[in-house]
């Protein structure tokens, strides 16, 4: 059974940090890039990061960018998101999901080129 589970959310204070896992069973995680993404309450959901197969291109929404930072253990078979500086408008509900193919700009967060997903975690930045 294909699954992927998000770990690592709640509620931290601004200015704070969290570290978010992803760790799939069921397939290979190697052959798969990897996407995490976020909704927040009321708005589309939307990629907030990016890291190939082979753990050698990482891509970031400007959002984050300088906060955030993916990574991945093959070996372990999971992705992680080291989340720093937290402000209230990363408060959602945080997704990770496994492209077949690496990706390429500017296709990174098209969400219809990942087909598996989990099931999120909420992350709250508040006092």
């Amino acid at each position: 059974q294909v699954q992927l589970v998000e770990s690592g959310g709640g509620l931290v204070q601004p200015g704070g940090s969290l570290r978010l896992s992803c760790a799939a069973s069921g397939f290979t995680l190697d052959y798969y890039a990897i996407g995490w993404f976020r909704q927040a309450p009321g708005k589309e959901r939307e990629g907030v990061s990016y890291i190939n197969s082979s753990d050698t291109n990482t891509y970031y929404a400007d959002s984050v960018k300088g906060r955030f930072t993916i990574s991945r253990d093959n070996a372990k078979s999971t992705v992680y998101l080291q989340m720093n500086s937290l402000k209230p408008e990363d408060t959602a509900v945080y997704y990770c999901a496994a492209a077949p193919t690496d990706l390429y700009s500017p296709y990174f967060f098209i969400q219809a080129l990942y087909n598996y997903w989990g099931q999120g975690t909420q992350v709250t930045v508040s006092l």
